[in-house]
């Protein structure tokens, strides 16, 4: 059902078109497209034809030679006769018109499809000027084609062709040389005022009109001295005469021509261009006079017409003759005509908006107008003249501003009070315009003088301070009761002169400021928008410290009115805000904010949640303030540190304000970096704002939080980083890439996809740092045994592959490292199709292992040998596929030094790897052998070096017998590098030495070598005594004592001593001198009862110098063994490793095989950074909750530890924390000698007890 009513607005007339029952017809009844569109084919036309007896003819003339043909032409072969014929036949009527080259003539050639009569005689007219100049051989040019149709123009009797000869010669003359007009001007310009003359009564219209625009274009391109003749001046006469004719066409193209005449002739674009034109003086005494004659006798039409041609001319006349022309103006305006009156009205408001230049207009002359103008002022009840009079008055003054500013100033109270007088006008577009006018004036004659104002004061009387008073005065009245109609106009003037003065002028609007303050009080007040919109421009130019110190807030957080009858103030603050100082902010309203959530928090803990929920809102609208205190603050510099670190604290503890506060952030940066100051100090904190953000960003938001909270944080982020500095940005950058190399090998396989897709760009990219980070996700990905690694890499194997193919000429070096190990990972899932690939990444590989970078060197051999596992794997059968693999390496040995050198050093690799397999032929390895020996004789160090190298590692592979002859022979082709490898060399024969023997190495070398061989046996067998010798003192010193030395004595030196019973219990006295102990010695008795012979000759066997009846004392066990000369024999780890597997070490650095020593060896760690990393694997998180010390036993000492500085410190009720002597200056003293010897006494008396009391312990222990 279609719901019925009324039809809609513009179907009325229709309705009353159609006749009863023929609503439906779609049929109509007349057919005027319907003949256009017929026109197009060639039917036979029903209308008269328009082919004329005079284009017959001139049809008939033009074709009559061309048509044709010679004798000659008949007589010819049938080929070209056809040929001949094709080409005559081609020519119709419209043939020079439709093949016409000339761009001139573009607009013509679509004339040849219409109807008009005068179309068609143009097409006729260019065809056979095109036609006759073909003929004469021309090349269709501007210039020839004006000469046919001046010609042409003399030539021609009837209008109709006159007027196509003219249209067609108006755009010749255009386009043609400037040159040619020049020098034809005389000529050209009599045959156009003869044709103007005899066509100036004639009916037809359109040959007058174009020949107008030919003189008109002639006239335009003559130099400025053709105009200082009297004939020239008497041609312009001639154009401008016809400004005034009847006919609305010939008088537009007169004043169109007269207005091109004067402002665009080409002299007038010249470097010495004259101010005005020359015939600018003649021109305005012609409408001046044209006024005069047509005022007095009320002949409205031809002032009209002056009064348009005016309209255009005024700002091109020059200073004496504007002023004329405006007082004949003003003078006509008295008629109270009402056309004349707006044309008039019109010539102004065109002068003053073509903003003439004081040569044309003078600051005076525009004072004068505007104060004559007043005398014209029409009624409030007249629309039309009263908006005209209030447009040309605008107009005037800001030209005037233009001109002179101060004058401009004085001049406006007096159109302020007349245009204030406006807005009682029942017309609302009076009122409109009115409105519109002031808030003009304001903004481009006040507001860009208020500065050189300066400030105006509310007892200002003087000056343009005083004008800014009276027009400020003239507005406030408007708020008075009797504009009550027109407030929402009085608001937008009052927000504009607040906008335009409010900086400079701010003491005299605070009244009106709490004036508007009370209206917005009043209940029902119905342009509360309008007044909130005022307000907002005065807190945008005044500050809004001024504006809530005339308007205040009324809310401070305690004791407040519930109503909030001010808080209307926040959001005008908010949106109005800015170019203010972020200071007011920070020492106001944030304190403000705080202590309203702290009210709010109140009240929601007491249960007041209504009122809790209206301080939160009130607060919240107080931080929403943010963005526009942010908004170019005029003292960024000064006040952002002082914001800076309560940002920081609210972006982490309050998830609801992250929003504003991020936009506030991202404004500074945007709208507030205007110098390199100003964005230094922004920078400055991009260090603490950036890790804050990226904190909050990465947290899960928690149930009801906005997810464009976190999107606002992280175009806060970008906006950040594109000021931050670059090292930083970077150190950003690798902890990210960090952080994705951490998490890459846990994601699931879309998220390493989107990954893989992240970083390859990366992969190219020219920094070393990120390249590196980049081959550090690869590798984790590639390397990860998760299920998601494993089916990634296989199904991307392909990208993978082409990736690292792709980036190996831009692969840094520092990248070697990763990227080698992401080959080893791709390399091991390869089967044999890929082996083009595998062989593709030899010469990398191979390279790498001279590279700088241990572990580059290390991954490269590891990929060497994952590579020969490879091939192992693709071929099945082990020595074939080794034989292969070396084949592929022995390439290497052709190519450049380097090469050379990397290839030996990877065969070396692999020989070592596959010497215990059998894997490689023995014909290969002697093949391999006569190679590199060949190498030793090159003359880079390099290469021998290597070569060297690889003959160590042979040394445990190879048959000894074919070994040694090609070692000998290779080296004694070392003659050049002898010398710079001497120490490798003898290393080398000290192997041969002991592998063959010193008599075979030395039979096998030169003489000149021999010296060496002895050397080194030499050394060896020195090395051998020092080792016997150790071994000997470490297998005697088991006691800590050594056995005394007994002294040959005599059998009376025995029997004497005997007599002695105990001499040696007794202790000495005190002050007596111990008695020297003699040598002692003790009798062995005999088994039986028995007593002992002396003068047996075996009694002196009996003497023993120990007693043996003491029990044989107890080895005591120290912690290092000791010399005969007491020095401690402390052996560390490696002096074992080195005893044991000092050569093998040697071949495994060679071969590219790092062990742990000697890792240690090449790169030693400091001891401090060894302290540093065991303190760190024993430190644990600190805090309370889960951060609490884990349960552990304390570390010996640490009571004793310094809280503030490093060292011990003694403590009461403890022992000292040390037990040493502390190396002082004083003790070198050597007064102070014997004081300080009873120090190491005490000390010494200690140690020994606390051994004696230590061991006690131990015996206690072992029992």
């Amino acid at each position: 059902m279609v719901k019925s009513g009324k039809l809609r607005s513009g179907t009325a007339q229709k309705i009353r078109r159609w006749k009863k029952g023929h609503s439906s017809d779609s049929n109509p009844e007349t057919s005027r497209y319907r003949k256009a569109a017929r026109s197009r084919y060639f039917s036979r036309p029903s209308e008269k034809s328009d082919l004329t007896v005079d284009a017959l003819k001139l049809h008939n003339e033009l074709q009559a030679g061309s048509l044709q043909r010679s004798s000659d032409a008949m007589e010819a072969g049938d080929a070209m006769e056809d040929k001949a014929m094709t080409e005559k036949t081609s020519g119709t009527f419209l043939s020079g018109l439709s093949d016409c080259s000339n761009l001139t003539f573009r607009k013509v050639q679509r004339y040849w499809e219409s109807n008009s009569a005068a179309h068609k005689e143009i097409c006729a007219v260019l065809a056979a000027v095109t036609e006759v100049i073909r003929s004469q051989g021309g090349k269709e040019t501007e210039t020839e084609y004006f000469a046919a149709l001046m010609t042409t123009l003399e030539a021609v009797d009837s209008s109709e062709s006159l007027a196509a000869v003219a249209y067609l010669l108006n755009l010749v003359m255009k386009r043609m040389p400037v040159a040619v007009l020049k020098k034809k001007f005389s000529d050209t310009a009599k045959a156009l005022i003869d044709i103007m003359s005899n066509q100036a009564n004639s009916d037809s219209l359109s040959c007058l009109r174009w020949i107008i625009s030919c003189l008109a274009t002639l006239l335009r391109k003559q130099d400025l001295s053709v105009w200082s003749y009297p004939s020239t001046l008497q041609i312009y006469h001639g154009l401008l005469s016809f400004t005034v004719h009847s006919k609305p066409k010939v008088r537009k193209a007169a004043q169109q021509g007269v207005c091109s005449v004067l402002h665009y002739s080409d002299f007038m674009f010249s470097d010495n261009a004259p101010v005005h034109h020359p015939a600018a003086a003649t021109t305005a005494k012609f409408c001046c006079k044209e006024l005069e004659q047509s005022g007095g006798s009320k002949e409205d039409t031809t002032t009209l017409h002056v009064l348009g041609l005016l309209k255009d001319l005024l700002s091109a006349l020059p200073l004496s003759s504007v002023k004329s022309c405006c007082e004949t103006l003003l003078r006509v305006m008295t008629l109270s005509h009402v056309l004349v009156t707006a044309n008039a009205m019109q010539a102004f408001h065109k002068l003053f908006s073509s903003k003439p230049s004081p040569a044309s207009m003078s600051a005076e002359l525009n004072a004068q107008i505007i104060t004559a103008l007043y005398d014209y002022v029409p009624s409030e009840n007249d629309l039309q003249p009263l908006l005209a009079w209030l447009a040309v008055m605008e107009k005037a003054h800001v030209h005037l501003s233009s001109l002179q500013s101060s004058l401009s100033i004085g001049h406006l109270p007096r159109l302020f009070s007349v245009t204030m007088s406006c807005l009682l006008s029942p017309h609302t577009q009076v009122v409109s315009t009115a409105t519109q006018t002031l808030k003009t004036l304001l903004n481009e004659c006040v507001a860009p003088q208020m500065a050189e104002i300066g400030s105006v004061l509310p007892n200002t009387s003087a000056g343009n301070g005083a004008c800014i008073l009276k027009m400020f005065h003239i507005v406030e009245e408007g708020l008075s009761y009797r504009f009550h109609a027109s407030w929402p106009f009085v608001l937008q003037i009052l927000g504009c002169f607040y906008r335009a003065a409010g900086k400079q002028a701010h003491p005299i609007m605070i009244k009106s400021l709490q004036s508007l303050s009370d209206l917005r009080a009043t209940p029902q007040f119905p342009f509360s928008g309008e007044l909130d919109l005022a307000v907002g421009s005065a807190v945008e130019s005044m500050d809004p410290e001024v504006v809530l110190k005339a308007v205040p807030l009324l809310i401070t957080g305690t004791d407040d009115d519930l109503e909030f009858p001010q808080s209307w103030l926040i959001p005008v603050l908010r949106d109005n805000v800015k170019n203010t100082q972020l200071a007011y902010f920070t020492s106001y309203f944030l304190p403000l904010a705080n202590k309203l959530k702290q009210t709010a928090d109140e009240l929601e803990q007491s249960g007041q949640k209504l009122m809790a929920k209206v301080y939160q809102t009130l607060q919240m609208q107080i931080w929403t303030m943010l963005p526009g205190f942010c908004t170019k603050p005029t003292d960024l510099l000064a006040s952002f540190k002082g914001i800076a670190r309560s940002l920081g604290m609210a972006l982490n503890d309050r998830p609801d304000l992250r929003l504003c506060i991020c936009q506030a952030l991202r404004t500074l940066i945007n709208k507030s970096c205007e110098t390199e100051e100003e964005k230094a100090e922004l920078q400055r904190f991009s260090k603490n704002f950036l890790p804050i953000l990226f904190n909050v960003y990465s947290q899960q938001p928690k149930p009801g939080e906005m997810a464009s909270a976190r999107m606002a944080v992280l175009d806060t982020i970008r906006v950040y980083l594109s000021i931050t500095e670059q090292a930083w940005l970077l150190f950003c950058r690798l902890a990210v890439i960090d952080l994705i190399v951490a998490m890459a090998p846990f994601a699931d396989e879309a998220s390493m996809t989107q990954t893989f897709s992240l970083i390859k760009p990366f992969v190219e990219s020219k920094d070393s740092s990120i390249q590196k980070k980049a081959y550090r996700v690869l590798e984790e990905i590639c390397g990860g045994e998760s299920a998601s690694c494993k089916a990634f890499v296989l199904q991307n194997l392909e990208q993978l592959k082409t990736m690292l193919m792709d980036s190996l000429t831009t692969a840094a070096s520092s990248s070697k490292r990763p990227r080698l190990k992401c080959l080893i990972h791709i390399v091991k899932q390869l089967n044999e199709e890929h082996r083009d690939f595998i062989t593709a990444l030899l010469p990398e590989v191979i390279l790498c292992t001279k590279e700088m970078s241990i572990g580059a060197r290390k991954n490269a051999y590891s990929l060497l040998v994952e590579i020969g596992n490879a091939f192992v794997r693709f071929c099945g059968n082990l020595k074939d596929a080794i034989n292969e693999y070396l084949g592929h390496v022995f390439i290497g040995l052709t190519s450049s030094v380097t090469m050379i050198t990397c290839t030996v050093l990877a065969l070396t690799r692999l020989v070592f790897h596959y010497k215990g397999k059998n894997s490689i032929a023995v014909s290969s390895l002697e093949l391999l052998l006569q190679n590199v020996c060949l190498l030793l004789s090159s003359r880079t160090r390099d290469v021998v070096k290597a070569s060297l190298g690889f003959l160590k590692v042979l040394l445990f592979s190879m048959d000894v017998k074919v070994l040694a002859s090609h070692i000998m022979e290779g080296i004694s082709n070392m003659n050049d590098m002898r010398r710079h490898f001497r120490v490798k060399l003898k290393n080398l024969y000290t192997k041969l030495i002991r592998k063959f023997g010193f008599e075979l190495v030395k039979s096998m070398l030169p003489a000149d070598q021999h010296k060496i061989l002895v050397n080194i046996r030499k050394t060896e067998a020195r090395n051998k005594r020092r080792k016997l010798v150790i071994k000997t003192e470490e297998d005697g010193s088991d006691t800590e004592d050594e056995k005394p030395k007994v002294k040959e004595e005599s059998i009376e030196d025995i029997l004497a001593e005997t007599d002695s019973d105990s001499d040696e219990d007794e202790k000495p006295k005190k002050g007596q001198k111990k008695p020297m102990k003699k040598g002692q010695a003790w009798l062995k008795e005999g088994v039986s009862d028995e007593p002992l012979n002396f003068l047996d000759p075996k009694a002196a066997q009996r003497v023993l110098a120990t007693n043996p009846n003491l029990k044989k004392a107890i080895k005591t066990e120290h912690g290092f063994r000791m010399t005969s000369d007491g020095r401690l024999i402390i052996k560390e780890e490696d002096d074992d490793y080195k005893a044991k597997d000092a050569e093998m070490d040697d071949v495994l650095e060679e071969a590219g095989v790092k062990t742990v020593a000697i890792t240690m060896v090449l790169c030693p760690r400091n001891d401090s950074n060894i302290m540093v990393h065991c303190d760190s694997l024993n430190s644990s998180a600190g805090g309370i909750g889960i951060h609490r010390p884990l349960d552990r036993r304390p570390e010996f000492g640490t009571e004793y530890k310094s809280k503030k500085g490093k060292g011990d410190v003694k403590k009461a009720g403890k022992c000292d924390p040390y037990a040493y002597v502390p190396l002082k200056k004083a003790q070198l003293n050597r007064r102070k000698k014997a004081k300080l010897q009873g120090q190491f006494k005490g000390m010494v008396r200690g140690a020994k007890k606390g051994a004696r009391s230590g061991s006690r312990i131990l015996k206690k222990r072992k029992d």
